[in-house]
């Protein structure tokens, strides 16, 4: 009797060794923190760009209901990329820590928003917790070389310590003022 075999192609891995580097400075400094920066600028009806290092501009527009131009993703749509990505990166960092070779990771977002309120250009009055997404739903779709238990457990540690999750979970200050 012939039996195949699948190849197996896994992703490319991070390096463990600086990952363990990483971690131990936050052990050894638990209140380290970076700062992000990024300058965004109006290039006109909603279309902008924003600016974050030396990287292209991130390019954000809104579709033609909202009177946009529909030339690149809505704002709403950018932040749920930010989360899928901080949920890839915790889960290949979770995932390498305990040695497991991921085959396949994917991210499914969606979100409810609404704006009822027209940005606050006179549409119906609404209070902060009314506005912004009210439930967002994320599907991961992973595969690698550990049990389906052991792949939901990375996930749900992932998650648990996401700063792009967790900065959306919880409230936080924020501050506006012009320059």
């Amino acid at each position: 009797m012939l039996t195949t075999v699948k190849e197996v192609n896994y992703l490319r891995p991070i390096n463990r060794d600086e990952l363990l580097k990483f971690a131990e400075s936050g052990r050894a400094n638990p209140e380290r923190r970076g700062t992000n920066k990024v300058k965004t600028v109006l290039q006109g009806v909603f279309r902008s760009w924003s600016f974050v290092g030396l990287h292209n501009p991130v390019v954000v527009d809104e579709p033609p209901h909202l009177m946009g131009e529909n030339t690149a993703p809505a704002p709403g749509e950018i932040v749920l990329s930010a989360l899928g990505g901080c949920l890839c990166v915790g889960i290949t960092a979770v995932a390498t820590l305990r040695e497991v070779k991921l085959s396949k990771l994917e991210i499914h977002l969606e979100a409810d928003i609404g704006n009822s309120a027209a940005w606050g250009a006179d549409g119906a009055k609404r209070e902060p917790l009314q506005m912004g997404f009210q439930d967002i739903r994320v599907k991961v779709d992973i595969e690698g070389d550990a049990s389906r238990e052991v792949l939901d457990e990375i996930v749900k540690h992932a998650n648990f310590h996401s700063p792009v999750a967790n900065t959306m979970r919880n409230p936080i200050p924020f501050h506006i003022e012009l320059m």
